[in-house]
């Protein structure tokens, strides 16, 4: 038994639900083709999904990411990257989102994300992701970083419909999306991609990784702690995750994860000691 590979998009397209970040990547020359390894052997092993931004190291993760995909076909990858606050208007946007298709050297996005709240009104950055659509430069677009009201605003534009992801923040010890934002997501037919979901950013992924019920469970899949925890976000079907992976080790890893199919006792017991909240929490971010 696995974990469904796929989400349908509001759009109709697939896209895989377990993918590949890269925060951080390109950023240290020594773990170069090491990284580049990684990202290749994700391809290999079914996670054509891969994350970026502008912000990762100002364009050398989506350089990175250009070697490492040179001679794979463009139709077998999904491409996602962001776009700065800042940059998200009639003024920067398309002149963003060229200078990180030329870093990655493709023609297109599949998925192009405001990567948080900014300045620039809702409507003004939906209407430059419209016209990108159609100049066909993204596939589609979507956000990160918004909670609720946020994504409530967002739909009040008019354009909001046309949204196909919210990125944000969650893992097994950050769990507040759970009680109003998820759901929501899940009813209007918007995916929420994981991003950090083995809790990379912090000091908690330690206690995770050590709790005794994440061990048990662990061992009774012959599975690692990571994996638990990626399978624990893999329960919900409009729930997209991607975890970096900077080695050939970590990537085998991942990728075994989507096996990793938690019975109802092992979520009560995971509930236990990483309860979700009960009432209306602000978004996590890092």
């Amino acid at each position: 038994m696995e974990h469904k590979r796929t989400y349908t998009l509001k759009d109709g397209r697939e896209i895989p639900r377990l993918g590949q970040g890269t925060w951080y990547m390109g950023e240290d020359r020594s773990r170069r083709s090491a990284e580049i390894e990684a990202l290749q052997l994700g391809i290999e092993l079914g996670m054509t999904l891969i994350d970026t931004a502008e912000m990762y190291g100002e364009g050398r993760a989506e350089k990175l990411i250009g070697e490492a995909i040179r001679d794979v076909p463009r139709e077998k990858l999904f491409i996602v990257s962001k776009v700065y606050p800042h940059n998200a208007g009639r003024r920067n946007l398309e002149r963003s989102l060229d200078a990180s298709l030329s870093r990655m050297g493709i023609d297109y996005l599949d998925l192009y994300l405001l990567h948080w709240r900014g300045g620039i009104p809702f409507r003004e950055t939906a209407e430059e992701m419209e016209r990108m659509v159609r100049a066909g430069k993204i596939k589609g677009w979507g956000v990160s970083n918004l909670d609720l009201d946020d994504m409530k605003e967002l739909m009040d534009t008019g354009l909001g419909e046309h949204c196909l992801t919210d990125q944000v923040l969650y893992h097994l010890g950050s769990r507040g999306v759970e009680y109003d934002l998820q759901p929501w997501l899940e009813q209007s037919g918007i995916s929420l991609m994981a991003y950090c979901p083995l809790a990379e950013a912090g000091l908690l992924r330690q206690g995770i990784m050590s709790n005794e019920a994440v061990v048990r469970i662990a061992q009774s899949h012959d599975m690692t702690p990571a994996q638990v925890m990626l399978g624990f976000l893999l329960r919900k079907e409009n729930v997209i995750v991607i975890p970096k992976a900077g080695s050939a080790k970590h990537v085998r890893e991942n990728a075994r994860a989507m096996e990793c199919v938690l019975t109802e006792e092992e979520l009560r017991a995971l509930d236990t000691f990483f309860p979700a909240p009960d009432y209306p929490t602000p978004l996590d971010v890092v």
